[in-house]
């Protein structure tokens, strides 16, 4: 129930109700971008296309705290609104499932959840803003672009190419500054330092102040699935049983609007959450908005909760790496490497095998396995990374990828597939190796300098990259293409891709030669050290295609089919 003091507070001090004012953007059935309220963007979702926000990460924010109304909700209700707590992983399956047969969220058990808890959802209240603290007054003071992931900038770093400009940058409206200010929650890095009036009071209570990070979605490396829908993307990622905690129902669910008293201590180090609305509505960060007149100027902000992200496998939304450098292994969550096409991940993403799979993933193969979802449509998976510099001090770049394939490739029928999958990536790295290999020898062959470790070693890592960037649309492309059902075409459609794969090297080799000049071909004498022994060794275009074709038809030995 409500406190005394919230029921009475004036409604001068009250604006903006996430619950019923538009603030989320959607891309509808027009593809006409929208904003909606949270009430509607829950109710309508089968009727929207999907999340529309500023940036991919924002939507991830949104999508999260969606996510976290209903586990709270379906955790305690049925379809139909009434009270029916979940027992075990049985009736959390049986659940799932008449949601997803019903294609549409139900009216009642939505609107009386959260016209029951509308009073915590005002983005300005004087004593429960949403997703901030009431009368803070110290900590760092950001104006308006700090709050703006478009912008990201603090008061001594300037953005060049700006999608706003002049006064537009230095005031949000309620509805940007609600989306944004969810962002930083979860994405904030870390230059904002910790408040004299916080050190004092650790001080005097004798705990030590730690660095709580950047935000929890900024530590690890967010990955979902993506649906036809709104409605679809929600249900692939609401994730009622902990499968990859031997279907465990998960803990009493307790989003931070339910908290009896916010959270306020600065830099709070807490246990790992053991539900999934806690856990989504994380309070990475303590803030509070500034306003003037109808526009949100500014904010201050601290930092917040945080946790051991060792081990902390409740997180569904991430990949994960074994950590070996601890008395015993544990897994951590694994960032992206914004360096490296999200394909070339298949092993870690979709089979776990330098670590664990990630929640989502193991999830959606249950409901394949179950027949929940069919295996024999496409499971498009989306990443979405905001990658920081100097030790997360700044934002230094976004990205997102997504990647689409059969779903029953996941599958006991699919497994040979996976193998040969596996094989043609391992395969496009060795033919990346072999291209830098070929660039450093025709470097070399045009008159450059071995001993010029810099410019030897950026001419092999530019063309690993061209050679990779070229194969990526084409294996995309390939691997969308698969069905495990077509055993007629099986063999052609494998010899299909080391087809391709070797004419894309074939013809990058071509551009480089092209590039090398006359004098390549005569080449050059240097003087290299081999284990300790000075030799010569003499690098030309000829000898360079030689021992490259030699390589190539080792990784691809046959040439079967069409291209």
């Amino acid at each position: 129930m409500m406190g005394r003091r919230e029921e009475v507070a004036s409604m001068e001090e009250k604006k903006f109700n996430l619950v019923e004012e538009p603030w989320i953007r959607v891309l509808d059935k027009n593809c006409q971008i929208k904003e909606v309220s949270l009430m509607e963007v829950i109710l309508n979702a089968h009727e929207y296309i999907d999340l529309s926000g500023e940036l991919p990460t924002q939507d991830v924010a949104v999508l999260r705290l969606i996510l976290a109304v209903l586990h709270t909700v379906f955790s305690r209700v049925d379809l139909e609104g009434n009270d029916s707590p979940l027992e075990d992983e049985d009736e959390a399956y049986e659940r799932w499932k008449e949601l997803w047969d019903r294609k549409k969220f139900p009216e009642k058990s939505i609107q009386d959840y959260l016209e029951e808890w509308k009073e915590r959802f005002w983005l300005f209240h004087p004593e429960r803003p949403f997703y901030q603290v009431a009368g803070l007054d110290y900590g760092t003071k950001y104006s308006a672009p700090k709050l703006n992931g478009e912008l990201s900038e603090s008061g001594n770093k300037i953005r060049l190419f700006s999608s706003y400009a002049g006064g537009e940058k230095e005031k949000l409206s309620y509805a940007q500054a609600a989306r944004w200010l969810l962002y930083v929650n979860a994405f904030d890095d870390t230059s904002a330092k910790p408040s004299k009036e916080g050190k004092e009071r650790a001080e005097s209570d004798g705990i030590k102040m730690e660095s709580p990070g950047v935000g929890w979605l900024g530590k690890i490396g967010l990955i979902f699935i993506k649906g036809n829908n709104l409605f679809e993307t929600i249900m692939y990622n609401f994730i009622l049983v902990q499968v990859y905690r031997d279907d465990e129902v998960p803990k009493e669910e307790s989003p931070i609007w339910e908290k009896k008293v916010f959270p306020v201590q600065e830099r709070k180090k807490i246990n790992v959450p053991d539900n999934l609305a806690e856990l989504y509505t994380l309070q990475s960060r303590r803030l509070l908005l500034q306003k003037k007149e109808d526009k949100v100027t500014g904010f201050v902000l601290l930092g917040g909760d945080f946790f051991e992200k060792e081990g902390a496998i409740i997180e569904p939304m991430t990949l994960w790496r074994r950590d070996k450098n601890k008395m015993m292994e544990v897994d951590v969550p694994k960032r992206h490497d914004k360096s490296k096409q999200m394909w070339r991940e298949f092993s870690n993403i979709y089979l776990g095998e330098a670590c664990r799979e990630p929640g989502v993933i193991l999830w959606n193969k249950v409901l394949m396995e179950k027949e929940y979802i069919s295996g024999h449509v496409l499971l498009d998976t989306q990443i979405s990374s905001v990658q920081y510099g100097d030790k997360d001090f700044f934002v230094n770049h976004l990205f997102s990828d997504v990647l689409s394939m059969q779903r029953s490739i996941l599958l006991s029928v699919g497994r040979k597939w996976q193998v040969y999958i596996k094989d043609q990536i391992e395969n496009c790295d060795k033919l990346a190796k072999e291209i830098g290999n070929f660039a450093r020898k025709i470097f070399l062959a045009s008159g450059g300098d071995d001993g010029d470790k810099e410019k030897t070693s950026a001419v092999v890592a530019n063309a690993k990259e061209q050679l990779y960037n070229r194969v990526d649309v084409p294996f995309r492309a390939w691997l969308r293409s698969i069905d495990t059902e077509d055993f007629e075409h099986e063999e052609q459609k494998k010899t299909e891709w080391s087809n391709k794969a070797k004419k894309l090297a074939y013809a990058y080799m071509e551009e480089l030669v092209s590039e090398a000049g006359e004098t390549a071909y005569v080449g050059k004498t240097v003087i290299i050290n081999n284990k300790g022994k000075e030799m010569k060794k003499h690098y030309s275009v000829p000898r360079a295609l030689n021992e490259f074709q030699i390589a190539i038809n080792k990784i691809y030995p046959t040439m079967k089919g069409g291209d």
